[in-house]
């Protein structure tokens, strides 16, 4: 049976301004909470921002994927638990063009991924445990949509906050997303005052090409 709950609510346009710049490392400057071990990029560089719309299949099923991708929004994150199955391919070429039309701001995927070389092409971003040409069928068993999941040992919520780069993922609870992101950014100026100072020049990524301002 599929479960299929309702959309939640979703990451303000404030919390997704203040955190357009903020750098997965400079999260885990200031938590251990949230970092969702294991999961890699697909290519590099990527960047990954937005709500968590999640996920749970039932190792071969991936019915309620398609459930999910019909009622995904624009800058959703779909964060995909693969019940343990770290071998089949639940994501691939077909999906992404529908994310993509949908306006999905990215996947992550606790389990593997096909169509590297399509993906790729499309820039679409892309964490998973690894590549595989073994893939889930659709076979309307059972599946959760927007539930608790668990990936790369974190508990995942929809409407959790997704943040990503090449130096990996952290899922941040909405409640605290304000103050974490306000330290944070407010670190990574500290960090750029201290670049100008020891004369090592202006920080290119969330500084001169952002048109980003730090003074002393």
């Amino acid at each position: 049976m599929l479960r299929i709950e309702p959309h939640a609510e979703r990451i303000s346009s404030e919390i997704l301004e203040l955190y357009h710049d903020i750098q997965p490392s400079t999260i885990g400057h200031l938590t251990d909470f949230g970092y969702i071990r294991g999961l890699r990029p697909l290519f590099q560089p990527l960047r990954l921002l937005g709500s968590a719309l999640t996920v749970r299949l039932p190792h071969t099923d991936s019915a309620a994927l398609r459930e999910a991708l019909e009622l995904a929004q624009p800058g959703d994150v779909l964060v995909i638990d693969m019940s343990g199955d770290e071998e089949r391919a639940c994501w691939g070429e077909f999906r992404a063009y529908k994310a993509l039309a949908k306006g999905v701001a990215g996947a992550v995927v606790n389990g593997c991924v096909s169509d590297v070389s399509v993906l790729r092409k499309l820039g679409f971003p892309v964490f998973s445990l690894g590549v595989s040409a073994l893939t889930t069928r659709s076979l309307e068993l059972e599946g959760e949509v927007n539930t608790c999941i668990s990936v790369g040992g974190v508990a995942i919520r929809p409407g959790d906050l997704i943040i990503g780069d090449e130096d990996g993922l952290f899922a941040i609870d909405p409640a605290r997303a304000k103050e974490l992101g306000l330290a944070a950014l407010e670190k990574q100026q500290r960090e750029q005052r201290s670049r100008i100072k020891l004369g090592y020049g202006v920080l290119v990524e969330g500084g001169a090409e952002h048109g980003q301002q730090f003074t002393e």
